[in-house]
């Protein structure tokens, strides 16, 4: 039994049972997000969240209750590994969300308004693309975590520099963090900038050097996903 249901809520193998079952949990979570385009709290939206939740609690219990195929280990320590994965706690912040939403838990907190972009991520298990994303992301880990290391240098070495080099622009090495990050990004927002020529020396080295900080990961990506398609074809 547990087996069919692991078919059924995991694997998605085609048959009629996961495709009818993957199609009623994406119109669960489109459900959801009714509330979220409109300011105003009618008594629907409230019922439209309290049914949803239920579906997605027993989701959650069905999906927990198969964790040793998930894992292929029949150990119990794949039921206690199983709400630590990244796509299990943004589930249950889902479910947590939802909770807020129809017993009034935080209501008009920066923390409801959080929790609710728990409801639109949910969906993104659903996409086959994103899995496949995800797959690259966790064959390149190692990559991008070189790389992310090498920003963060490359952000507080940039911050300090510039923090010593222009005291009166910068007030504090936060602010100067800030520009440093923006700067990596090349979106450079203006509310902070550089005005002595050192200083401008400085910001056009630091976005030299961001620009090719930047494009590692997608190069990384990139690779990562040719191959995927080479391995199918």
């Amino acid at each position: 039994m547990r087996k069919i249901i692991y078919q059924t809520v995991h694997v998605y193998d085609g048959s009629k049972f996961s495709i009818i079952y993957k199609w009623f949990m994406i119109l669960a979570i489109l459900a959801t997000m009714i509330p979220l385009v409109t300011k105003e709290d009618m008594e629907v939206f409230i019922k439209i969240d309290f049914a949803c939740l239920v579906i997605f609690i027993i989701d959650f219990i069905l999906r927990w209750s198969c964790a040793d195929y998930k894992f292929k280990n029949d150990s119990w320590t794949s039921f206690a590994r199983y709400p630590f994965r990244l796509i299990s706690i943004i589930d249950l912040l889902s479910i947590f969300a939802l909770f807020c939403s129809v017993f009034g838990w935080y209501a008009n907190s920066a923390i409801s308004e959080v929790l609710k972009v728990f409801r639109i991520v949910r969906i993104l298990r659903y996409s086959k693309n994103i899995r496949t994303i995800v797959y690259i992301l966790k064959q390149s880990k190692k990559a991008l975590i070189a790389v992310g290391s090498l920003a963060v240098g490359y952000i507080l070495i940039s911050a300090l520099i510039i923090f010593n080099v222009e005291p009166e622009s910068f007030n504090s090495f936060f602010d100067a963090v800030y520009w440093a990050t923006v700067s990596l990004t090349t979106v450079g927002y203006g509310d902070i900038y550089p005005v002595s020529n050192v200083g401008r020396i400085v910001a056009m080295l630091s976005s030299f050097f961001g620009i090719a900080i930047v494009a590692l990961p997608a190069g990384i990506i990139t690779a990562g996903y040719l191959n995927v398609l080479k391995d199918k074809c």
